[in-house]
């Protein structure tokens, strides 16, 4: 998949594609429908599939310091969208001066000069322009003006209510992963480097791989059953395991972090790349009044996690 960041020097290859336009927080079964649709009319033309994103997040523009909101880090929405087949992603420094410019200089300027696109799709609460002042029909009656082609794909709904990043959030928060992967098409993930630790777990007979959570929506502190995926270095490949979300309030007061045990492995981790799915919620984070008490309990829920994930 090609990554295109400078809209300023767009390679002619990685003009003319059918984008879909969006943040895709997640990439959940709605942003797939909407990739979906701009992969048929993709291959109608002949053109690359496309996604056009921003990055950073608007939000972290316009909120610094807020409460941390995102579902993934830019690297593992890249790496879900290329999996989904994503020919060319389009990711669009996010700055106040892209903010400001209104709806149809951003038709014109960006999807239609900068960037050459042949068709768009985007659902149909899509806002965009200076004061998200544009709409799904404005974007339409540019794409008639300038000569690209607009399909608005309708949201989707799963069971009850609709598929929204908002809704993933509020599942993860409230400890029912399978309902956010049911949102999502896919288990919610936490990816990143692994990181040095506070090592105690060797100490306590539990080895455990470290993730970082900042600027991640929490999901509910807790212990969790999971299937993690070693993506680089001599260790490469799937393992089940169980991992603790939380600040680790046994030992002081910590930082938050995702601290996971691999089942049936040996070996170093410390700076290859980790994905940790997380597949069932076990129990909430608690502060033991000693170690023995820790590991009795870091036991009972090693056994409780590979039952449930042999039957996963």
């Amino acid at each position: 998949m090609r990554i295109v960041r400078d809209i300023a020097h767009v390679d002619p290859a990685a003009r003319g594609a059918s984008a879909a336009i969006g943040n895709f927080d997640g990439v959940h079964l709605g942003h797939r429908a909407v990739i979906d649709t701009a992969r048929a009319a993709a291959r109608a033309a002949f053109a690359p599939l496309g996604v056009m994103t921003f990055e950073p997040h608007p939000r972290e523009v316009f909120n610094p310091g807020g409460t941390p909101f995102r579902l993934m880090n830019a690297e593992a929405r890249a790496h879900r969208l290329e999996k989904l087949g994503v020919e060319v992603l389009y990711e669009l420094p996010f700055t106040r001066a892209l903010s400001d410019l209104e709806p149809e200089a951003f038709s014109r300027r960006i999807l239609h000069e900068a960037l050459g696109l042949a068709h768009v799709v985007v659902g149909t609460d899509f806002c965009f322009g200076k004061a998200r002042a544009g709409t799904a029909a404005d974007l339409t009656r540019h794409g008639d003006a300038l000569g690209f082609g607009v399909t608005v794909a309708p949201l989707l709904s799963v069971g009850p209510g609709r598929v929204s990043s908002t809704a993933i959030r509020e599942a993860l928060s409230e400890g029912r992963p399978r309902d956010a992967a049911a949102m999502l098409g896919h288990w919610h993930r936490i990816d990143g480097p692994v990181i040095q630790g506070d090592q105690r777990g060797r100490l306590l007979g539990y080895p455990t791989a470290n993730l970082s959570i900042e600027g991640l929506h929490p999901p509910k502190f807790g212990v969790y059953a999971v299937k993690a995926d070693v993506l680089s270095g001599p260790h490469k490949g799937s393992y089940d395991g169980a991992a603790s979300i939380g600040v680790r309030p046994t030992f002081g007061v910590n930082s938050a972090n995702c601290e996971t045990f691999l089942f049936d492995f040996a070996g170093d981790l410390y700076g290859t790349h980790l994905s940790v799915a997380l597949v069932e919620f076990l129990r909430p984070e608690e502060r033991f009044d000693g170690v023995e008490a820790l590991i009795a309990q870091m036991d009972a829920d090693c056994l409780r996690a590979r039952d449930i994930l042999a039957h996963a």
